[in-house]
């Protein structure tokens, strides 16, 4: 017999996982509700507090509970976000750690956004544009504060993607936005730019509203091309 099929001996805590993990899939432990303590989890699995706070710890590690000092875990409802949540810091760290990864991110960017502006150009409705209207004019009122300008930013192009009726999408552009703001380089190009996105926001708008998905798709390479050279890494920004 080929020994890569033997059985081998199963840690504890990833016996009480498996169990667990079952348990909140199969419905038997819904969104919102508590887990059972880790004394009644050691009575009910027969095994000692270090298998169960291991497992446990498994759990709130894959998004399925969450871990609060003080108070019973809870499970979590699986959302997109909350997926999304899950790859965050490993993500953030990739990107500190090699100006290659932040060029694709960039490059992802593109190609993820000039889809959703097509999308977006056949499905948006008059309240769609509405919202993505006052986006823009949210962004006129916060020049000067680059905070809130970058915020409104954000909540355009999410908008955008959200107008597809794809969650996943919407987690995807608000994942993806999140990581690309802790690189952009307000503090050392910013004077000047503003003007310049408040201008391609609107024309987005404009083929958007005349549901022409060529030019919405290229006005949106357009913006993002333009502005990709605002999101700069730690080692260029100090040279």
């Amino acid at each position: 017999m080929d020994v890569s099929e033997r059985i081998s001996k199963r840690k504890l805590s990833e016996e009480v996982f498996e169990r667990l993990k079952h348990m909140i899939v199969e419905g038997a432990m819904t969104p919102g509700s508590p887990m059972p303590s880790e004394r009644e989890l050691m009575t009910r699995f027969g095994v000692g507090r270090a298998a169960i706070r291991e497992a446990m710890q498994q759990l709130a590690n894959i998004g399925l509970i969450e871990i609060s000092h003080g108070e019973k875990a809870r499970v979590l409802e699986l959302t997109p976000q909350s997926l999304m949540r899950q790859v965050d810091e490993s993500a953030r760290i990739m990107l500190s750690l090699s100006h290659d990864s932040l060029e694709h991110l960039k490059s992802a960017r593109i190609f993820f956004e000039r889809g959703m502006a097509r999308a977006a150009a056949l499905k948006s409705t008059d309240e769609d544009l509405k919202q993505l209207r006052e986006t823009l004019e949210e962004q006129r009122r916060s020049l000067g504060d680059a905070e809130r300008f970058i915020a409104a930013d954000m909540r355009f192009h999410t908008q955008i993607a959200a107008i597809s009726g794809n969650p996943i999408y919407t987690a995807v552009s608000e994942a993806m936005l999140g990581w690309l703001k802790t690189y952009h380089g307000e503090m050392l190009i910013w004077t000047g730019k503003e003007k310049y996105t408040l201008a391609e926001h609107e024309e987005i708008i404009s083929h958007l509203a005349a549901n022409d998905p060529d030019a919405a798709e290229a006005a949106m390479v357009k913006h993002l091309e333009r502005s990709r050279a605002l999101y700069v890494s730690n080692r260029q920004a100090t040279r």
